[in-house]
């Protein structure tokens, strides 16, 4: 088994166009409790699977990373109490990182961020105090100082862990302009319209998307066809597709992601269409595995294909290279990045035996 030794890591982000050339470039957000250094780079051939180390940019705790849609900077969220945003300036000739500057989020446990595509803004979605944040963007790519801060009210029926506002996830429509958080406390997709010349978010149209009753909604993807859309429930163990249009969400399939046998805990966590549209994944935690379905490209219905046992233990996050031709999956409690190689046509997968040794690895991403 061919291993890559770096400690650490925890988010591996992808931003390119599909079929383009065999290298990428990836950069990998950390949890930095055990032994990792902040945010690593690495090439990555989409031929082979094969990694080459390129640097790191230290700092503390940089989970979740989003990248411009100019791939000029790189944004992160973290520190020590997932109270920070972090800027970075991307090298076009050796894509290392350089720090640009950091800013508070409004925020405690900020958990996931997205840059809207003009560059401008920042949106933070902040975990334990169930807020999500604004922060603006200068010409430099820095941070400026926080614009806006919208608290989430109510709670659901989970007496542990749905007593408040838990926000999960910000989802930037390709329109630039719908917003959907995703809040596993309250059982709700809130809805946001973002103005991209002013920053603003405003209530949506409707303002939220009810769930079912301790499902607890986390991450959501768009379909590459602009007319659907999927939510990955943690406690659920479903994923829900909604048609998506005008900026709101209708529901039209629940659907497991675990097998009618299964007996253990429910505990979801990603979710990712391949670029080609055709096949949807979710990471199940506990399970220890990816759950594989096709997609019908007219009603957008998902058919079980079948199951894939991580070769690790809690993938918190996972990612498909941007050919579609690997995935690989941050397994957090084993300290491991596997790496599988994914069939176009059946949306199976086959474990290359390549694998990234690292500590609690948690999400993934790419550029050319």
């Amino acid at each position: 088994m061919k291993k890559i030794v770096f400690f650490g890591l925890f988010c591996l982000i992808s931003l390119v166009t599909f079929g383009q050339a065999a290298d990428y470039y990836l950069y990998v957000g950390t949890y930095t409790r055990k032994t990792s250094e902040g945010i690593y780079v690495f090439r990555f051939n989409t031929k082979t699977g094969d990694f080459a180390p390129v640097g790191v940019a230290k700092g503390s705790n940089p989970s979740f990373l989003s990248i411009s849609a100019d791939r000029r900077f790189l944004y992160s969220v973290g520190g020590s109490t997932g109270d920070t945003a972090r800027a970075f300036a991307i090298d076009k000739a050796s894509h290392q990182l350089t720090l640009l500057n950091a800013q508070p989020t409004g925020g405690k446990g900020g958990t996931h961020l997205e840059v809207d595509k003009t560059g401008k803004w920042v949106i933070v979605g902040n975990y334990t105090s169930g807020n999500l944040s604004v922060l603006p963007v200068a010409a430099d790519g820095s941070l400026g100082k926080l614009k806006e801060v919208i608290q989430h009210e109510g709670k659901s029926i989970d007496p542990e862990r749905q007593t408040k506002p838990y926000v999960h996830s910000i989802n930037i429509a390709p329109n630039n302009k719908d917003v959907f958080v995703p809040d596993l406390g309250t059982d709700k997709i809130m809805t946001y319209s973002l103005n991209a010349q002013t920053g603003q978010l405003t209530p949506g149209n409707p303002p939220f998307t009810t769930e079912t009753p301790g499902a607890g909604p986390r991450h959501f993807t768009y379909h590459p066809n602009g007319k659907f859309a999927y939510v990955i429930h943690e406690m659920g163990g479903t994923i829900t597709g909604f048609t998506y249009k005008n900026g709101a969400l209708m529901p039209f399939q629940t659907i497991s992601t675990l097998p009618d046998d299964y007996a253990g805990r429910k505990w979801c966590a990603d979710i990712h269409i391949s670029p080609d549209g055709k096949f949807l994944y979710g990471s199940n935690r506990a399970h220890e595995s990816l759950a594989i379905y096709s997609i019908n490209p007219k009603t957008g219905q998902l058919t079980l294909v079948g199951y894939q046992n991580v070769l690790g233990k809690t993938p918190r996050n996972f990612a498909i290279d941007p050919t579609g031709t690997f995935v690989l999956v941050a397994n957090q409690d084993t300290d491991n990045i596997t790496i599988f190689k994914r069939d176009a046509t059946t949306g199976k997968l086959t474990p290359t035996g390549k694998e990234i040794t690292v500590s609690m690895p948690v999400c993934l991403k790419f550029i050319p």
